[in-house]
């Protein structure tokens, strides 16, 4: 998952511009950007997008429910459970818990449709409460359906009363850079992808740019996106070069031909276990994104 967009699950126009924007995977939204009001017939309409659309398209979809203290979740798992989208996003998660709650109400939604059990992954929102920061190491472990980990600035700023989550340079302050690294350390710990949060806007490309190669140094190997002129910038940053794909194969081949010792060295330079292990993850990555070396 390198790309992920947000989609309102109640309007069309949307979804078939999501649909038809290259991105690794479409998130159908039925939270934050569907008034409640409007939730029911949002569902109605995502459901019936998905079903005639996903066979269409290359992407992943995942719809984004609304939270568990809503009481809208097991609806929202009704209505969209049947059209087999491949993943749930779970906002607010506040700890593995919640994952290990969504994990068996899908295990009764598939059942109940006809689907394999486990097909449907999750992918939790970690950061949007205070007490989902602090929980961020309770997910190593906690179900196989478990895709990724994701954090989310905006709902956390509420949560805790922040004014703004970043400074006069846009750079995020003190708690939401905590937030941020909490992501990438829970997500090492559960061996998934961790997954970046977004950039809200969308016209200064140059400052999403930035962004991105930013996350992707870190340790972050996808970013999620509010509008499809974000995708190809995301997918760009997030696909390794030909260059390092040749250098991590090299790493690879070094130590195999060596019988995977310890240490090897190329071009006068030592390469030890950790680069080792750092090669084979952009392979993978290389491997996903269609291209290798």
């Amino acid at each position: 998952m390198r790309s992920l967009l947000f989609v309102p699950g109640d309007s069309e126009r949307k979804l078939e511009k999501g649909f038809g924007s290259g991105a690794d995977v479409v998130i159908v939204d039925l939270e934050d950007s569907v008034a409640g009001a409007n939730k029911g017939p949002a569902r109605a309409t995502a459901a019936h997008f998905i079903s005639s659309q996903k066979r269409r398209t290359g992407s992943a979809v995942y719809v984004r429910v609304n939270d568990l203290s809503t009481g809208l979740t097991d609806d929202d798992l009704a209505a969209l459970v049947p059209v087999k989208p491949d993943g749930i996003m779970l906002p607010k998660s506040n700890g593995g818990q919640d994952v290990q709650q969504l994990a068996a109400k899908l295990r009764v939604h598939e059942a109940e449709s006809g689907l394999p059990d486990g097909g449907i992954k999750i992918l939790p929102i970690i950061t949007e409460t205070a007490a989902g920061v602090l929980a961020a190491a309770s997910y190593a472990g906690t179900s196989a359906r478990l895709a990724g980990l994701t954090w989310g600035a905006e709902d956390l700023s509420a949560a805790i009363g922040a004014r703004a989550a970043r400074d006069e340079n846009g750079r995020y302050t003190d708690v939401f850079r905590l937030a941020r690294t909490m992501t990438i350390l829970a997500a090492g710990a559960a061996e998934v992808a961790a997954i970046d949060t977004v950039f809200p806007d969308f016209r200064d490309m140059a400052g999403f740019e930035k962004e991105c190669r930013e996350a992707e140094r870190d340790g972050f190997t996808g970013k999620m996106a509010i509008h499809p002129a974000q995708v190809p910038v995301i997918n760009a940053a997030f696909t390794p070069s030909a260059e390092a794909v040749e250098r991590s194969q090299a790493i690879v081949d070094a130590f195999a031909a060596a019988g995977n010792p310890g240490v090897v060295g190329i071009d006068g330079k030592m390469y030890d276990r950790p680069h080792l292990r750092l090669a084979e993850r952009l392979l993978a990555r290389a491997r996903a994104a269609g291209s290798s070396a």
